[in-house]
Parts: C-alpha cells; sequence; structure tokens
C-alpha cells in the first residue's frame, strides 16, 4: 500500500513558476512508475508526465513538454514536478499517481490546486 501527499498548490501570475512535490509513505517506492495528472474545472482527468522508477525515464504531455520538469529523489521517497513558464491553461487540480507499469496507476494523492491568474 501507497499512500501519496501532495505540496500545497497556488496562485501564480502567467508567467511564473512552481514547485510541486508528493511525498510517499509505504516500502520499495524506487519500483513504481511515478506519474502526474491534472483535472481543469468542467474537463476530464489529463496525463501530464510520468517518470521510471529509476528516474532515468521521462515523458511529457505536448501541452507541458518544454515548461514542465518531473523528477524524484528516491532517497526522500517523493517525486517533483517543476512548472515553468505557466499559463492560465495551466489551473487545475493536480494529482500525483503510482504503479508497478506506465498507464496503470493504483494509487493516488488527494490533489492540490494550481491557478495560474493575473
Amino acid at each position: 500500500q501507497v499512500q501519496l501527499v501532495e505540496s500545497a498548490g497556488g496562485l501564480v501570475q502567467p508567467g511564473g513558476s512552481l514547485r510541486l512535490s508528493c511525498a510517499a509513505s509505504g516500502r520499495s517506492f524506487s519500483t513504481y512508475v511515478m506519474g502526474w495528472f491534472r483535472q481543469a474545472p468542467g474537463k476530464e482527468r489529463e496525463f501530464v508526465a510520468v517518470i521510471s522508477g529509476s528516474g532515468s525515464s521521462t515523458y511529457y504531455a505536448g501541452s507541458v513538454k518544454g515548461r514542465f520538469t518531473i523528477s524524484r529523489d528516491n532517497t526522500r521517497n517523493t517525486v517533483y514536478l517543476q512548472m515553468n513558464n505557466l499559463k492560465p491553461e495551466d489551473t487545475a487540480v493536480y494529482y500525483c499517481a503510482a504503479g508497478r507499469i506506465v498507464g496503470s496507476y493504483n494509487f493516488w494523492g488527494q490533489g492540490t490546486q494550481v491557478t495560474v491568474s493575473s
């Protein structure tokens, strides 16, 4: 069993930056693929980024590629999402998720609100 707790999001101006973190409890954190997803008001939840267990492989949604960076620290059981050059369309509730394989996530965080507005 894995429990995931995201850090607080916040209100950011367009063009600004924000880093989210997601702390995991439980054992064998490095054996889990970790993903970030988001859900904007009135829309379905969408994929943002994923990172392999070792951290050596990452993949991004086209809408965030080049602006967001996913990373992890397996010594701290934590995954991060660095978000730069934020846009109003990045406004959403952001969730981290853990799974044994890409595309199959068994554990989810509670979500954290990110609002990009001037």
